[in-house]
């Protein structure tokens, strides 16, 4: 799986490499078709905060946005050339105010915004209690996973 990662102007940065390691280890534990492309978007507080607004009817900004695109239960056509997962839009400033409050480092609280965002675009939720518990087992699975590759290291 390709990530297209882009930052905002102002945001904070992050390191893409790392990113794009992150999203493909995830992609191949979801079962995510290699063809497939995921566009990461890092942006300020103040444009997550427009985007939760306009998308979520919800003021201030959040953490993580997820978008999809195309649907891995609506079939996929093997003569498409690039499937298109979805968008994933994470504001580092609310990530690094978390990181702060959760006692763990940035890139650590990137990864969990990161598996969460795409955990989203496979249709996980966390609205109904079970939903949630499948999805967080699903989130801490694959993170521990990342984390004892040796790839998710070096924090």
């Amino acid at each position: 799986m390709d990530a297209l990662i882009s930052h905002e102007e102002g945001a904070r940065a992050v390191d893409d490499d790392r990113v794009g390691q992150l999203v493909a280890f995830a992609a191949a534990q979801l079962a995510v078709p290699e063809v497939a492309e995921v566009s990461v978007t890092f942006v300020t507080d103040q444009e997550m905060a427009e985007l939760n607004e306009r998308f979520r009817g919800k003021e201030g900004p959040t953490d993580v946005l997820s978008f999809e695109c195309d649907n891995l239960d609506d079939g996929f056509p093997s003569d498409l050339e690039v499937y298109e997962a979805g968008d994933i839009i994470i504001a580092p400033g609310v990530a690094e105010r978390q990181a702060q409050e959760l006692g763990h480092s940035f890139e650590e609280e990137v990864d969990l915004l990161l598996v969460h965002g795409l955990l989203h675009l496979r249709g996980y939720d966390h609205v109904e209690d079970e939903d949630a518990r499948e999805m967080q087992q699903a989130q801490d699975a694959i993170l521990d996973a990342w984390r004892s590759s040796g790839e998710g290291r070096g924090l």
